[in-house]
């Protein structure tokens, strides 16, 4: 059995947290269906008064589940290594998603840029990912200046 550390609770956390989100999202959408009339199976609207609304609220929960499995892997995996640092970016994504979801669903998708944001967030969890994968190799690099001591714990 792996012996995670207590911190790692955060990560667990915000991975529960980042669910929540994602389902808010999904009932922005469900909600949107039902006010447009949009049924299943059909992903998107082309009602010429409407479609366009429907289609930035769909699209603002299509591309989040496009990056949630990255984002996913990179929390737990980065968060092995750096819990609290990897938790915190984590809550800066979700919370940049809503953002960018809620400029998307006005129906003008130049305002979902509002959330761009998170893709800062999202590339420091990559690179917490990618410092793990590192130190576990023993791969130490360079150890100068601000990097002569990079500890997460």
């Amino acid at each position: 059995m792996v012996a995670l550390s207590k911190e790692y609770g955060y990560v667990v956390l915000t991975g529960a947290a980042s669910v929540i989100m994602i389902g808010h999202l999904a009932f922005k959408v469900v909600k949107a269906r039902k006010k447009y009339n949009v049924l299943y199976p059909q992903m998107y609207s082309d009602d010429p008064e409407t479609g366009n609304l429907f289609n930035c609220i769909q699209r603002a929960h299509q591309n989040t589940l496009e990056v949630y499995p990255a984002f996913l892997f990179c929390l737990a995996v980065g968060g092995l290594h750096c819990p609290r640092l990897a938790s915190g970016l984590g809550v800066v994504w979700i919370i940049s998603r809503e953002v960018y979801a809620h400029g998307y669903s006005t129906g003008d998708p130049k305002k979902r840029m509002r959330g761009a944001f998170g893709n800062i967030a999202v590339f420091g969890l990559m690179l917490t990912t990618v410092n793990f994968g590192c130190h576990l190799l023993g791969w130490t690099g360079p150890r100068v200046g601000l990097f002569r001591q990079v500890n997460c714990h």
